[in-house]
């Protein structure tokens, strides 16, 4: 396979291409995270993942594979994205302790025109935190980068995930066996 373009600038997902042995470049565009209102919340990471796809194909000359991936996290009715500050993930990890919430990915896969398109879903539940640990955890780790204002992989998936229901490595960023699979059969 050829390398194919990763549009993210994410560790996680350019460490889950290196696992998968999948060669890749990575090519990042600024694009915004919004999105309109009425969009069902499974098509919220596919809508965001599109538009960082197409504002890296603009940036090519070649018509390569690119692929583009973002991470939402659901609690109720309630999308929690990055947080801007320390209180703010201080009161997202708050709100998540103890409960039950929804991680999903939107993955795009682009060549020219050609596009697929899905997305996969995770149910995290975590323990209850004291405030003191959600504090340690945002002071040592600096979650601003991460939805949900947490990564599953560091001190805080350790010590407070109950269970994960579904793809652990879609809640670190990319349902990585299902994105072999998808440009296994996407024929170029």
């Amino acid at each position: 396979m050829n390398p194919i373009v990763l549009a993210s600038g994410s560790p996680r997902r350019k460490q889950l291409l290196e696992w998968a042995e999948i060669s890749f470049e990575v090519l990042v565009s600024n694009t915004e995270e919004d999105f309109p209102p009425h969009l069902p919340m499974t098509e919220v990471p596919i809508h965001i993942a599109r538009n960082k796809a197409l504002a890296v194909q603009q940036q090519l000359s070649t018509d390569q594979v690119v692929l583009a991936a973002d991470t939402i996290v659901v609690l109720g009715d309630h999308i929690l994205g990055k947080p801007v500050h320390r209180e703010e993930a201080i009161s997202m990890l708050l709100a998540l302790q103890g409960s039950r919430h929804e991680v999903i990915t939107g993955v795009v896969i682009r060549k020219g025109e050609k596009e697929y398109a899905f997305s996969d879903s995770t149910i995290v539940d975590f323990h209850s935190l004291s405030e003191a640990e959600i504090e340690h955890y945002v002071d040592r780790y600096k979650p601003f980068d991460k939805a949900g204002a947490y990564a599953i992989q560091e001190w805080i998936g350790v010590v407070g995930i109950r269970s994960v229901q579904g793809d652990f490595y879609n809640v670190m960023g990319l349902p990585v066996s299902r994105v072999v699979r998808a440009l296994r059969d996407f024929s170029i």
